[in-house]
């Protein structure tokens, strides 16, 4: 079987993290939302920023030739279109997500010692949910999940269900989708302290907080409130080892009214762990970011639903991250 790689795309793959640390550092440094609103030259962008001329002015030309500026008589400016991405008042801005991604690097840049055994991995000291990185990491899961909840949740069809529990619900964007999708619906957000007062103020802007009850506590040692009749697990298994997981299920199965069912959201791995690609990548962001997290297999997550008491466990849908598993309390 001929390889499907060849030198050059070796070498280009692991070149690849070049340009990817040009834009990293741009986010760091807000040069994007600097250079939003009028165009600077070196000098002008380097003492705006604090920093040093040389370095600055090496940066702001790789991200020009990278095509994110644009360089005109010694002065960059932001590509006009990318504003509304890169700004930080852009209205679709991905810089949440961008600086999420820079935490992601650093804990990737520690992958050698991780699996040499050499260093450990400490999520709320250094990692997404520390107190420097976590508003960063909400924003950007509200990011991703603003494009995806709205399907998500029409795939899941509320249906009948009046009382939903979004557990590690973040910010409140599957919340919303839920609510928009079923207007009957009541729901109760569950996340740490932190991050439930960020999903207050949004669904507070969003005029849901009417329909919402926030509780906080953290959802592999606390109680979960009861009396729900659905249950969304949206991208936290991957977080948890399986022992973690089979615990988590255990006591969502008590949160949950007879008859009512949990959906999880995340990836659902081949039998070999191979594919989904992504998802094999994400094993090891899982890897570098928490003590114990992974992808997991379809059979791993229904032997952990079965052992919890649920029944009538199905894949409604392979989608890399947005893979859904559901299952009932009988």
């Amino acid at each position: 079987m001929d390889s499907k790689h060849t030198a050059e795309s070796i070498l280009s793959m692991a070149r690849d993290f070049m340009a990817s640390r040009v834009i990293l550092s741009g986010a760091e440094l807000d040069l994007f939302t600097l250079l939003a609103h009028k165009p600077l030259n070196a000098e002008q962008a380097a003492e705006a920023k604090n920093a040093d001329l040389r370095g600055m002015t090496i940066l702001l030309d790789a991200l020009a030739a990278l095509d994110f500026l644009i360089k005109k008589d010694g002065c960059y400016r932001l590509e006009a279109s990318l504003a509304p991405l890169l700004s930080a008042d852009g209205p679709d801005s991905v810089l949440p997500m961008i600086l999420h991604l820079g935490t992601v690097w650093n804990n990737w840049s520690r992958l050698t010692d991780i699996v040499s055994g050499k260093a450990t991995v400490h999520m709320e000291k250094q990692g997404v949910l520390s107190h420097e990185h976590i508003e960063a990491f909400i924003g950007a899961m509200h990011v991703v999940g603003s494009k995806t909840a709205p399907q998500v949740a029409a795939v899941i069809n509320p249906g009948r269900a009046r009382r939903f529990l979004d557990v590690g619900g973040a910010s409140g964007t599957y919340t919303l989708a839920f609510l928009a999708a079923a207007p009957k619906l009541k729901a109760t957000l569950y996340d740490l302290p932190q991050v439930v007062e960020m999903a207050r103020k949004r669904i507070s802007n969003a005029g849901m907080a009417h329909r919402v009850t926030f509780v906080s506590g953290d959802f592999n040692n606390d109680p979960l409130p009861p009396g729900h009749d659905l249950v969304l697990l949206s991208a936290i298994i991957h977080q948890n080892s399986l022992k973690q997981n089979n615990n988590l299920f255990e006591r969502i199965f008590q949160a949950l009214e007879q008859g009512g069912r949990i959906v999880i959201r995340d990836y659902v791995m081949s039998p070999d762990q191979t594919e989904p690609r992504s998802g094999a990548l994400f094993a090891v962001n899982m890897l570098t970011g928490t003590a114990g997290g992974n992808t997991y297999t379809f059979e791993e997550i229904k032997k952990g639903l079965t052992e919890a008491g649920f029944t009538r466990i199905n894949v409604i849908q392979i989608k890399e991250m947005s893979s859904l598993v559901e299952a009932f309390k009988p």
